[in-house]
């Protein structure tokens, strides 16, 4: 929930300290927006942005603010303004159900077309949205093999090699100053990443979580924290236990 506090104010560029790292050789930029960048391809990735969720509990009878789609898409513009990305990949559950890319307010898809202009945009299904976007900019796909690696939503539990994928909302936990502090994470071991999630009011999954087993060598396995503005970055074996 942090992200949602500072979400209608990105920090400025010259604030922002990233993370280098790379995925099967492939040379990427942790932004602490949240946002992977991948420089010689100029592909900027994002991960469960949860668009319209706010809606979606409220057709159930549940209360939100009303703000995350807002909030979401002012962090994207920023971290697109930042990278000037000449293709963009959403990793699914782009939208929180399969109704929110119809029922989206023409604002929000204005914002979006704007972002989209000029560039190729691709939309990956998820398990929240897996019929695709309706009526926006792009492509929706179950998969996409692009720039030596392989994007989909869900991890793979057989084929791991150069894969960049979302939906469990890795997050991490280390001590500071005798206080625990658990942050959204980029988690990877040089072989795999999994992206935090991008939608401001989404939860995230501990990286000692069972359903994080078997998924990285934990010995080689990092978690680039998202602070404010910067990433912080941790070797798994210094995560609190």
């Amino acid at each position: 929930m942090h992200r949602l506090v500072h979400a209608m104010s990105a920090p400025p560029a010259n604030a922002t300290f990233h993370a280098r790292t790379t995925v099967n050789g492939v040379a990427a930029i942790c932004d602490p927006l949240g946002g992977l960048y991948l420089t010689e391809s100029g592909t900027l990735v994002v991960s469960d942005l949860h668009l319209e969720k706010g809606s979606a509990f409220a057709r159930r009878g549940m209360m939100l603010p009303p703000y995350d789609t807002l909030a979401t898409l002012r962090i994207l513009e920023a971290v697109i303004a930042r990278h000037n990305p000449r293709t963009v990949i959403s990793l699914g559950d782009n939208f929180h159900d399969r109704t929110g890319s119809a029922a989206m307010p023409e604002t929000f898809r204005q914002m979006i077309a704007a972002m989209a202009r000029g560039r190729d945009w691709i939309w990956i299904n998820g398990n929240h949205d897996p019929d695709g976007a309706w009526g926006l900019p792009g492509a929706s796909m179950d998969e996409l093999r692009h720039a030596g690696l392989v994007f989909r939503h869900e991890p793979s539990s057989i084929d791991a090699e150069g894969e960049v994928a979302g939906h469990l909302h890795p997050s991490a936990t280390v001590r500071r100053r005798e206080r625990s502090v658990r942050r959204a994470c980029f988690a990877t071991d040089g072989k795999r990443l999994l992206m935090p999630a991008f939608g401001v009011t989404t939860g995230g999954l501990d990286l000692r979580h069972r359903a994080m087993s078997g998924l990285f060598d934990r010995g080689k396995l990092v978690a680039h924290m998202l602070g404010r503005d910067r990433i912080y970055s941790v070797r798994y074996d210094n995560l609190i236990r």
